[in-house]
């Protein structure tokens, strides 16, 4: 029993890969906005209007920083895409079309057990009657 509880875990972190890339997606354009606006706003410091060194910015690391965090995006966007067309090869793979529907409104598209039970007209306990099946039929196709 345990086993198979271990092989639908890992069916599920599979499934949930492209969600967690998508995550990831997010959570650094979040940060490069961040990082965006925080450098567009005024200093709030209040001086006696003559120039000093230490107030100097030099935009060079500034630069540097954003370069980075666009590589970073570009390169989790590629892993996202490529997330995406792993886990929904394997779902067309399936035979059943509820199995396959219902694996893409929650790994794919992200719904909730409740927005997927009205979308599908089927009841919560019969939803995961078929989530239960379209994971012993599920495959990985790495």
């Amino acid at each position: 029993m345990q086993e198979v509880k271990t092989e639908n875990e890992q069916k599920k972190e599979f499934l949930m890969s492209y969600q967690l890339a998508k995550r990831d997606v997010t959570r650094l354009e979040e940060q490069l906005a961040e990082l965006r606006i925080g450098k567009m706003s005024p200093g709030c410091e209040i001086g006696d209007g003559l120039p000093h060194a230490h107030n100097a910015t030099d935009l060079s690391s500034y630069a540097a920083k954003v370069d980075g965090l666009e590589r970073e995006i570009v390169a989790a966007r590629y892993r996202r895409i490529c997330a995406f067309e792993r886990v929904r090869n394997c779902i067309e793979a399936l035979e059943d079309e509820r199995e396959k529907l219902l694996l893409t409104y929650r790994y794919l598209r992200g719904m909730r057990w409740t927005a997927i039970c009205e979308k599908m007209d089927y009841s919560w306990q019969h939803l995961h009657k078929i989530h239960a099946r379209a994971l012993k039929n599920f495959k990985t196709c790495d």
